[in-house]
């Protein structure tokens, strides 16, 4: 019975290939003639490109005999495509679109090292990484952004202002300032130079000159060098602008004694903000007030008007207090048991109160 039924089933099986086989040539003699009428070049979809390849992955090399819209090269940088790219499973639904959301308390912590060092994206990368943290730098970039601390022109953790309150204590501006005198010829203009003392706000005022000479300037530099032996005062930095004015000797008075010449960049009058403020007050609060007729009026004005600088004139970086004084906490002055009186100078221009004896 074997015997029989086994040659019968081969029959059925060959008759089953046969028909597939006549099925497949009548299949690409139809697929012939179609491609020949389309154009040469067939743009598909990326579901089209995935359908092709789902089919055609299962024949491996002998779908180098099948296929026809695409060399066979083509499709097997299709099969790499699909293979490589991300896996599009749908996500749970309680999950969120986009990155994951950074903590409260690190974006708290990149603000405030932000906010007390004003580093770069780079150095709060470092910080945070010692901390045990790995923020990535946009992450970190973000954050700032967010806060309303981004990047601003010039925009560095060691400012000018920083610098400035660093070295107060030691630091002093000079510049040149001047007044107009009235002769017969005309105005002549009158030169002095000043100086500022950062920390404190007192100041140093030289006397005039018609012609400020190298060797005057000089001059004025080892007066200044001795109002500060005098008051031993400390001075390790001198700023000053490019002034053709300043000579390789006036420079020579301070570096001979080991303090520093800081020089501030061409037409930059708000790197000298200090004694720039000191002079518009002389000029508008004492100088404004006189016509100048000679040297020895100016210079007159000048020394009264510095000391009413340093010794009574309220100062808003001092606490609304004079630049010298006895304490930072003058005693409070009983106005119903003191007589006030009003202190005049320079023939009552300036004045100043204070309580009666």
């Amino acid at each position: 019975m074997a015997a029989i039924i086994h040659p019968l089933l081969t029959l059925l099986a060959s008759l089953t290939r046969q028909e597939l086989a006549q099925q497949v040539t009548y299949l690409k003699a139809e697929n012939q003639i179609l491609r020949s009428k389309l154009p040469k070049r067939i743009e598909l979809s990326n579901q089209e490109r995935r359908r092709l390849v789902k089919h055609g992955k299962k024949l491996g090399a002998r779908i180098k005999e099948l296929i026809s819209i695409v060399s066979y090269s083509t499709f097997r940088k299709w099969v790499r495509s699909v293979e490589d790219a991300p896996d599009k499973r749908p996500k749970p639904k309680d999950a969120k679109p986009g990155r994951p959301r950074v903590e409260e308390s690190i974006s708290e912590a990149i603000i405030r090292v932000r906010k007390e060092t004003g580093w770069g994206y780079t150095k709060i990368v470092q910080a945070m990484r010692r901390l045990g943290h790995k923020v990535s730098r946009q992450t970190i970039k973000n954050v700032i952004m967010q806060a309303g601390l981004g990047p601003e022109p010039q925009d560095h953790p060691d400012t000018w202002s920083e610098f400035i309150k660093r070295h107060a204590d030691t630091m002093w501006q000079c510049d040149f300032a001047c007044k107009r005198k009235w002769t017969i010829r005309g105005m002549v203009d009158l030169y002095f130079l000043v100086f500022i003392h950062i920390g404190t706000r007192r100041i140093w005022v030289s006397p005039c000159t018609a012609n400020p000479t190298g060797e005057w300037t000089t001059q004025q530099a080892r007066n200044f060098d001795m109002f500060l032996q005098d008051e031993s005062l400390p001075c390790t930095i001198l700023q000053r602008d490019q002034d053709t004015k300043y000579v390789l000797t006036f420079d020579d008075v301070f570096t001979g004694e080991g303090r520093t010449i800081k020089k501030t960049p061409i037409k930059s009058p708000n790197l000298q903000a200090f004694v720039e403020r000191v002079i518009q007050t002389l000029k508008h609060e004492v100088l404004n007030g006189f016509c100048v007729i000679n040297k020895q009026h100016l210079d007159h004005i000048l020394k009264i008007g510095a000391d009413w600088y340093n010794n009574r004139r309220g100062h808003s970086g001092r606490d609304h207090l004079p630049p010298v004084r006895d304490s930072d906490h003058p005693p409070t002055v009983d106005l119903a048991k003191h007589k006030l009186i009003c202190y005049t100078e320079l023939g009552g221009h300036l004045k100043s109160y204070r309580a009666a004896a």
